[in-house]
């Protein structure tokens, strides 16, 4: 679609009547197929009637471009629809083919109620309590009770254990991680779970450096130390793996991965080790 505007910026409208999660997520994930592109996001969550979606409208008009939403109620989507189509713009509802699909499968109608992915139930609580844990066993604290863990992540320093937990909580799993550090007694109680899935996060050595020696400058620390030379380092990843591998437990190399793509790489080892019995004998 060639943009209508003066301007060489291609807009974008995301319009919901939730919090919008659902429609941001696919749409950024499909944005990231066209680098270099002058896109202007506009974000309108919680549109629940229609003055609210005639006020967007005319931020729409003003900015006009490509219109994408998520949106149940019919009279709302009306609203939107018939103005998009006076104006001349694009519209896509990204969760239509999905759930006429699935209508069609379950030989049931779609409630349209909006938000219904947001409610209070067992899960939405099982998240909580997840969080709650993996906030209070972070970085090796808490260690007596972590036979309630679903997940014990191990890893040397800035391989991304804390974040990894926390996307790892937020989808349900109670996760633990553990320092490895050069040199020192690993915890003899991690050796000892037998019904806990436990994986090492392994990253690039150079990638690393960079890493620790940003994380000191920001602290306003630039002494060089073992923590950030890179054979010191070497050596550190590589105890680390011996450490995992001579406990069967599996390791994933981090260094080109996002946070969401080590959690899912995670997500998907664990149900494997699920499958074949929970356990960690190889």
């Amino acid at each position: 679609m060639t943009p209508i505007s003066n301007s060489s910026a291609y807009h974008i409208h995301m319009v919901s009547d939730s919090t919008g999660e659902t429609l941001e997520s696919i749409a950024n994930a499909a944005l990231v197929q066209f680098n270099g592109s002058d896109i202007i996001k506009h974000f309108w969550p919680m549109i629940r009637n229609a003055r609210q979606m005639k006020r967007v409208m005319q931020d729409i008009a003003e900015h006009p471009g490509l219109v994408m939403y998520t949106l149940v109620d019919k009279e709302i989507r009306t609203v939107l629809e018939e103005k998009c189509e006076r104006l001349g713009l694009s519209v896509l509802p990204v969760l239509d083919p999905v759930i006429s699909l699935l209508g069609s499968y379950l030989g049931r109608t779609a409630t349209a109620l909006p938000g219904r992915q947001h409610a209070l139930n067992k899960d939405y609580f099982a998240r909580i309590d997840a969080l709650h844990f993996t906030m209070a066993h972070d970085d090796g604290q808490l260690s007596d009770d972590l036979s309630e863990a679903d997940i014990i992540l191990i890893g040397v320093s800035r391989s991304s254990k804390t974040p990894t937990s926390i996307y790892l909580a937020n989808k349900g799993y109670k996760t633990a991680n553990v320092p490895f550090v050069p040199n020192c007694p690993m915890p003899a109680y991690l050796t000892r779970l037998k019904t806990q899935f436990v994986m090492g996060l392994m990253t690039s050595p150079d990638r690393l450096v960079e890493i620790r020696t940003n994380r000191l400058r920001s602290l306003k620390e630039d002494e060089i130390s073992a923590y950030t030379e890179l054979n010191e380092i070497r050596n550190e990843v590589q105890q680390c793996r011996r450490y995992c591998a001579d406990n069967n437990w599996p390791v994933i190399d981090v260094t080109r991965r996002s946070i969401e793509e080590t959690a899912a790489a995670i997500i998907n080892k664990y149900h494997g080790w699920e499958e074949a019995g929970r356990t960690n004998d190889g």
